[in-house]
């Protein structure tokens, strides 16, 4: 259960972020962040996986950039499933993802699958 709040946590920085620094997105209200941090993440975890195989020859065509498009997709359909959320179009769609995305991997990097923090000591004998 703390991973998933240290997680949820996580994404709702990078909401917060992408609302700051991404002039189309527009995110009003704490609830509305909590909300959307949630439901993308079940977003991310239900509909992007079947997304993602129906899309598969368009990807590989592409060579993955395809992706970006996926990840922004999904971004909008949260955006169209809550009321204070809201996304200009596809390139800040994009973008926000992006933010979304970089913050969530960057805070992974310290964060066990437990919601621990986890500190690596390299040693040199």
């Amino acid at each position: 259960m703390a991973g998933f709040v240290i997680r949820t946590l996580i994404t709702m920085l990078g909401l917060y972020l992408a609302s700051a620094l991404v002039p189309g997105v527009k995110i009003v209200g704490t609830g509305t962040f909590i909300l959307a941090a949630v439901l993308l993440g079940l977003v991310n975890g239900f509909v992007r996986p079947v997304a993602f195989i129906l899309t598969l020859p368009l990807t590989i065509v592409t060579l993955g950039l395809f992706l970006l498009v996926l990840n922004a997709g999904m971004f909008g359909l949260v955006a169209a499933i809550l009321d204070g959320f809201s996304v200009a179009g596809l390139g800040s769609g994009i973008l926000g993802a992006l933010i979304v995305s970089i913050t969530s991997t960057i805070a992974s990097w310290y964060i066990g699958p437990n919601g621990r923090i986890e500190i690596f000591v390299m040693r040199r004998d």
